[in-house]
């Protein structure tokens, strides 16, 4: 039961495409205002580098300890036990493979998540042929996430970095008697300005201009050049994310398309419904987490749109699209409903080839991805068209 066997058994699943991936993280200048990510990108083969860890570091445990309500110091052996030696199959500062140019896709985490936990999807989408920019954001719905601060002025780039401190963001619990609402539109506001801000900073590094990162690695940003499609780039996210989506879609034409996953639609403005989202949008929802009032705000966006898809997973839960549903046992699993009566790897499948079969159709990519058309049409095993919700009563409102 320790983690050794965590270690064995439980793993966050590979890519299944024809490219070997890397990973790297990027911290842009201007304190919190400034850009965070990890970038999952085609590398050429690494066979000697080790896989990255999967949560980098302790103060992320101490934010999802706040975030479940547990003790920091419980929590944090906790996590530390059961995945502190998990890692994700993506090869850190591996070369980027260069020859062709790849479409980009800008990633949005979930409330309480973090820029590394949705690795499994990342991953994925990396070996068929994407960059992509997995933002980690600083609005405090992030368990944890930082910035780096300058002790002193110096140039001084040693390995170790004693002229930066990293200063801790904390996720944000509601004040008391704090409307939910309210807090959530604001943030997916800043979400959204995140993403886009993300998207400029890969451009800007696609067009040769040097970019200072914050974070010492070996990784050579200059490889990036003239390697992303500019005509082809799109936005996902789960839960919060999935909002955040769609916040960026409204705000920025050059996502030509989102895959919203499991959207959380509270933080979906007024406005958003009445100007509407023009680009296409794969709605993919899990079996267990959706309600009436939740699909039915989908539909406001979707009604009368064939580009507007949405299909639900038999089987899966909220928790079916981050990677802790692959990192638990079955019962820890099934207790804090990390994982469905749905096998995690085909839930992850269906979801990752659903979206890839979309976004060939909406990014006009010459793959094979459009073998998976029907599943974006709800036609195949553990999966269907529209929800399971019942919305019969609310249907007259």
């Amino acid at each position: 039961m320790g983690s050794n066997n965590a270690e064995k058994f439980y793993r966050i699943p590979e890519g299944k495409g024809p490219h070997s991936v890397g990973c790297t993280d990027l911290m842009t200048e201007n304190a919190a205002e400034g850009s965070f990510l990890r970038l999952y990108y085609p590398s050429c083969n690494a066979t000697d580098n080790e896989e990255a860890p999967w949560i980098p570091d302790k103060e992320y445990y101490q934010g999802l300890s706040d975030f479940l309500n547990m003790y920091r110091v419980v929590g944090e052996r906790l996590f530390q036990y059961y995945v502190g030696s998990v890692t994700c199959p993506a090869k850190p500062n591996a070369d980027f493979k260069p020859g062709e140019k790849y479409p980009l896709l800008v990633f949005s985490h979930g409330l309480g998540a973090f820029r590394t936990i949705y690795s499994a999807i990342c991953i994925e989408m990396a070996s068929q042929g994407f960059i992509v920019a997995a933002v980690e954001h600083r609005d405090e719905s992030a368990s944890a996430t930082y910035y780096c601060k300058k002790k002193s002025v110096s140039e001084t780039d040693e390995e170790s970095t004693p002229n930066m401190e990293k200063e801790w963001i904390y996720y944000r619990k509601l004040k008391s008697g704090e409307e939910e609402r309210c807090l959530r539109h604001k943030q997916v506001q800043q979400r959204a300005q995140e993403c886009i801000k993300a998207l400029n900073l890969i451009l800007k590094i696609n067009s040769g201009e040097e970019v200072m990162n914050v974070l010492n690695s070996d990784f050579d940003w200059n490889k990036l050049k003239d390697s992303v499609d500019t005509s082809r780039i799109a936005v996902m996210g789960h839960s919060f994310g999935g909002a955040t989506v769609i916040e960026s879609l409204s705000k920025e034409i050059r996502f030509r398309c989102g895959i919203a996953l499991d959207a959380w639609m509270l933080p979906v403005g007024d406005d958003t419904y009445e100007n509407s989202v023009q680009q296409p949008l794969l709605f993919i929802n899990s079996e267990k987490f959706q309600w009436a009032d939740n699909i039915l705000k989908m539909k406001k966006l979707s009604s009368n749109d064939s580009n507007k898809k949405m299909i639900t997973i038999k089987g899966s839960v909220h928790q079916s699209f981050p990677d802790f549903t692959f990192v638990s046992g079955e019962i820890i699993g099934k207790f804090f409903k990390l994982k469905g009566e749905i096998d995690p790897n085909e839930a992850i499948d269906i979801s990752n080839h659903a979206s890839l079969a979309f976004l060939q159709k909406h990014l006009s990519l010459t793959k094979d991805f459009d073998k998976w058309d029907s599943l974006v049409d709800g036609i195949g095993p553990n999966v269907i068209s529209g929800t399971n919700i019942d919305l019969s009563p609310s249907q007259g409102e």
